[in-house]
């Protein structure tokens, strides 16, 4: 689903040149959740952005469910974007004008999408998402009337509405409490298994990577160590 060959990335500052990829290559399997760990400056979030095709690498090539998006036209780019990749951020992006039904349907929209899975519109999914992360009673509040942890679930539902390949997130709990970050990744990890979605998670928590099925640990832009271990299983929030 994802093959990474060879990615480097280097940006010049003045008369300087700053490595911060310097040659990275793996492979993740269809429907694998892989955590991408380091430290802060380890290179990972740059990593993540180069996934995404957000930004290119200075050398190198990223396959996306077989197309190679390196050196793809903008236009074709954000087409596969759109419909491959689903993205969670740490800082939720919602759209501060819109309700939370209408952040779920953003997706939705931007990519004119005639079904999702065969349904007349895309209101039905988003509306059943919302219910799943527990949100039926909020499809109307707007991001300003919603916790932390109800924002990030609203960006959770937005990131399947288009029942994406890969799903990528950044720190995805890394601004909320305990509690919530449990909850969190627990419909994280349950959405994951039930769409059958490529997770790829980018965090510098070892607990939470404890969760995935395969570890890539990222040092001073090299892949140190790249192990598959037996996932934990994680007790959902208020069990």
């Amino acid at each position: 689903m994802i093959v990474v060959s060879g990615i480097r990335k280097s940006l010049r500052t003045g008369s300087t040149t700053v490595e911060i990829l310097k040659g990275i290559d793996f492979t993740i399997a269809r429907g694998e959740f892989a955590a991408i760990m380091g430290a802060s400056g380890s290179g990972k979030s740059t990593l993540l952005g180069l996934l995404a095709g957000l930004d290119n690498p200075t050398s190198g090539t990223v396959t996306l469910n077989g197309t190679a998006i390196s050196n793809l036209a903008e236009d074709k780019l954000a087409q596969l974007r759109g419909r491959t990749i689903g993205f969670v951020f740490q800082s939720y992006q919602l759209i501060p004008t819109l309700t939370a039904l209408e952040n779920v349907m953003l997706p939705y929209e931007l990519n004119g999408s005639p079904n999702v899975a065969g349904e007349a519109n895309g209101m039905a999914r988003a509306r059943q998402l919302l219910s799943a992360v527990g949100l039926d009673s909020r499809v109307d509040h707007y991001p300003v009337q919603l916790s932390g942890g109800e924002q990030q679930r609203v960006a959770l539902a937005r990131a399947f509405i288009l029942r994406p390949p890969i799903v990528l997130a950044d720190e995805p709990t890394g601004n909320l409490d305990t509690a919530n970050g449990s909850h969190v990744l627990d419909l994280l990890l349950h959405l994951n298994r039930v769409e059958g979605t490529t997770l790829v998670l980018v965090t510098h928590d070892p607990v939470l990577a404890t969760y995935a099925g395969r570890r890539i640990t990222l040092r001073d832009g090299l892949v140190i160590s790249d192990e598959t271990q037996v996932p934990a299983q994680h007790t959902p929030a208020g069990a």
